[in-house]
């Protein structure tokens, strides 16, 4: 008999993930940690407002002579493409929006970027890889087995954003990147995506087609780029005021004719059957808990109310089956095969070559230097 799971009183984490912990009072070091940063990351006051205008001050004086103040990436997700609205409408800069379409943006996300870019008159870059390349390094994460499935989407927009900074001349990226709705970050979770010594071993093993034009930042350039010539600022405006994610649909609804295309992050399908099918399949996880949790922490959401949601299960089976024959059939996979793949055991990011030490490194430098500078202030 399987026990039940422990369940923050807090928030709604809950320990599927040996790492998370309950204190006396049964609340999780999650949602702890998190409220413990939310005055040195959110300020939704005047403060915030002072750092926006700061900010913009400060993009502006930069982009002078340039074309553009700012880049911002566009997934036709909400939280970018308010920011690019907020950005170019309300603050006047000059953007260049970026969109790395690998092959899986559902049509919704596909009309509500045509709509924002027409919309606000921006400019717009778009890179599309090369399917079957994507196909074939898709195909041999799935056959690895490891959690972050997303990172093949996810390293090639890493590794195309810095290069299209570099090819425009471009110093500054607006990031959609929020406390408010992804302020919960389970320890030990996920892996990082722009890990390209981690992409080519997994698919040196399991891929079959050679990766001649997927865009791989190898860790000397991305250390390079980010620690040494510091190619690119990465800005988080989202958080200098009170973002609240369903006012702003309303809003983008009311501005652009802005489309529902459902939970966080389903404007990829594959994004989609990642987090609604193979994370609670394979590694029992419910990654609605994070998003949920998160807006508990913001005050935009109460635990009842995210636990009445989490009564019901991510998605129905017939939902299931659809989206299982959709991915397969664009994976050139059999059902059958894809099944195989999402019930076979589950393996670690560390069972394959990686360097996250390195990049373990790198942060943990970052942040004692921080720290240094913030002791020499005071």
């Amino acid at each position: 008999m399987t026990s039940m799971a422990r369940i923050c009183t807090f928030c709604v984490m809950d320990d599927s993930n040996p790492a998370i912990q309950f204190d006396e009072k049964g609340q999780c070091n999650c949602c702890r940690t998190a409220l413990d940063r939310l005055s040195s990351e959110w300020w939704p006051g005047a403060e915030g407002e002072a750092r926006m205008a700061s900010l913009v001050r400060s993009l502006k004086e930069r982009g002078k002579g340039q074309p553009y103040d700012a880049m911002v990436g566009l997934s036709g997700g909400i939280d970018s493409a308010y920011l690019a609205h907020l950005a170019s409408r309300q603050h006047g800069l000059r953007l260049l929006a970026v969109h790395v379409d690998g092959g899986w943006n559902s049509e919704p996300a596909v009309a509500n970027i045509e709509s924002i870019v027409r919309g606000l008159d921006i400019d717009f870059h778009t890179h599309v890889i090369e399917w079957q390349e994507m196909r074939d390094l898709q195909v041999a994460f799935l056959k690895a087995g490891v959690l972050n499935q997303d990172m093949p989407q996810d390293h090639a927009f890493f590794a195309t954003l810095y290069r299209t900074a570099k090819k425009f001349g471009i110093r500054d990226f607006l990031s959609g990147v929020n406390f408010a709705t992804e302020s919960i970050v389970p320890p030990n979770f996920g892996y990082p995506s722009i890990d390209g010594r981690h992409i080519r071993s997994i698919h040196a093993l399991f891929g079959k087609a050679p990766l001649q034009t997927y865009p791989i930042m190898g860790i000397v350039e991305y250390l390079w780029m980010t620690r040494v010539r510091k190619q690119l600022t990465i800005h988080r405006p989202l958080n200098f005021f009170a973002y609240d994610k369903q006012a702003a649909q309303e809003e983008l609804k009311e501005q652009y004719g802005w489309r529902d295309y459902g939970a966080k992050h389903s404007e990829s399908r594959f994004t989609k059957f990642y987090q609604d099918i193979y994370l609670p399949r394979k590694f029992g996880f419910d990654k609605r808990r994070l998003h949920l949790s998160s807006l508990i922490v913001a005050g935009q959401l109460t635990r009842d109310a995210a636990m009445a949601e989490l009564s019901e299960p991510p998605i129905n089976e017939q939902q299931a089956k659809r989206d299982i024959k959709f991915v397969a059939k664009k994976l050139g996979l059999s059902a059958d095969d894809l099944l195989g793949y999402i019930q076979s055991p589950p393996r670690q990011h560390s069972d394959y070559p990686n360097n996250l030490k390195l990049f373990g490194a790198a942060r943990d430098l970052k942040a004692l230097i921080q720290k240094l500078r913030m002791q020499g202030d005071q």
